[in-house]
């Protein structure tokens, strides 16, 4: 079977804001910026691996305006999407991103389960954990 993670989603409310957050924080190249009504889908990737995306999906479209609501309060929240990213030096990237001031989560910290890593949160409230490449 030859079957490989190409791209998974992810809420934003602000789509300026994710940019600014993936492609100048990150250092993600932003591949697509496609905008319909008043929404955007941007699907972003490291430059150096072109098969593997996030698409940042806005909230709410398709859906009953109380089903947008609930799930907005739940990632406003940080209480429902997530992604782990790897970084070769995991103490370098933290303390990168905390001086452009990203918002910290958690220090970087060695796991129980065997990977030292830490976290922030992107601009809607999702958990973006980075954990150091074996």
């Amino acid at each position: 079977m030859d079957i490989s993670i190409y791209s998974s989603f992810l809420p934003q409310t602000d789509p300026d804001a994710a940019i600014a957050f993936y492609r100048d924080l990150l250092g993600f190249e932003v591949r697509v910026d496609v905008g319909w009504e008043n929404t955007r889908w941007i699907t972003v990737g490291p430059a150096d691996q072109p098969d593997t995306a996030i698409v940042l999906q806005p909230v709410g479209p398709g859906l009953p305006e109380e089903d947008a609501k609930a799930i907005l309060a739940l990632v406003s929240k940080g209480a429902w999407f997530a992604v782990n990213l790897a970084a070769a030096d995991v103490d370098a990237t933290f303390a990168r991103l905390e001086a452009a001031g990203a918002d910290v989560v958690q220090e970087p910290v060695d796991q129980e389960y065997g990977v030292r890593d830490c976290a922030f949160r992107d601009p809607s409230g999702n958990l973006v954990r980075i954990q150091q490449r074996a």
